[in-house]
């Protein structure tokens, strides 16, 4: 191929060329890129403008560099992680929808104060006490990784006691320990995607330029009041998150909102 020639800066074009040959087969999934050198003969392009070309395609997450090997095009994980959110009930007991994750290690329990995030998700003033429980999990099919956390108001705590005395409980648990203090229960739950922070990207194991899906699920008791918050966090390459669909009514609908 000749040297660029369209207009705009030359590493945005080398790029663009290279995300063309991705595109049109020419690199395929998991392949490597031509090395530093061919590339700047190829592009006729200077070495600096050829590893700001390469920068700028690993931020976008289409390539990933593997250090002593070089570049390589990133594949599509196939099948991926589907991590159900639906939660089933048979009579008393709940159970949260899959993977069946396992534990890197003991959960972490400890006291923690509600954010101006998590505030007003909960109906509570910045600052106000929280139990915190921090799970890694692991899903044994894949090995794929997630973070979990619970936040649990004191108020709460004191509805149910076991919330008080084993926060770390598993989550049907949870839920059967809420329903028994005399909750009705329901869930509203937002999902984002987006870039990791450094302990996020450090405990999940993730590559360059790899986003997080982080969900946030309120579990809602009586008259729509928030009880707990979860939140999960997974690779956005590696996860993909399911649910099960039912018609509400409108009444119910507008509580949700509210």
């Amino acid at each position: 191929m000749a040297g660029i020639e369209r207009p705009g800066p030359l590493y945005q074009q080398v790029a663009a060329a290279i995300r063309q040959g991705i595109a049109d087969g020419e690199f395929p999934p998991g392949s490597p890129l031509p090395s530093e050198a061919q590339l700047i003969e190829r592009y006729e392009v200077s070495r600096p403008t050829v590893r700001n070309a390469i920068a700028a395609l690993r931020s976008e997450g289409l390539i990933e560099v593997r250090h002593g090997k070089g570049s390589f095009v990133r594949g599509t994980l196939t099948p991926p992680l589907v991590i159900d959110r639906t939660i089933a009930r048979s009579g008393k007991t709940f159970t949260p929808g899959g993977p069946a994750w396992g534990e890197m290690h003991a959960p972490t329990v400890y006291r923690t104060k509600a954010t101006e995030a998590t505030g007003p998700l909960l109906k509570l003033d910045e600052g106000e006490a929280l139990f915190g429980v921090d799970r890694v999990l692991i899903d044994p099919t894949s090995g794929a990784r997630a973070l979990h956390r619970l936040l649990i108001p004191f108020a709460t705590a004191d509805e149910a006691p076991l919330l008080a005395e084993k926060p770390d409980a598993p989550l049907g648990g949870i839920y059967t320990a809420l329903t028994a203090a005399g909750h009705k229960l329901t869930w509203s739950e937002t999902v984002q995607a987006r870039m990791p922070q450094a302990d996020e990207r450090s405990a999940l194991e993730l590559p360059d330029a790899t986003p997080v899906i982080h969900t946030v699920r309120v579990t809602h008791g009586t008259d729509h009041e928030p009880l707990i918050l979860e939140e999960l966090r997974a690779s956005g390459i590696q996860a993909r998150v399911s649910y099960r669909i039912t018609a509400d009514s409108p009444r119910a609908l507008s509580a949700v909102r509210s």
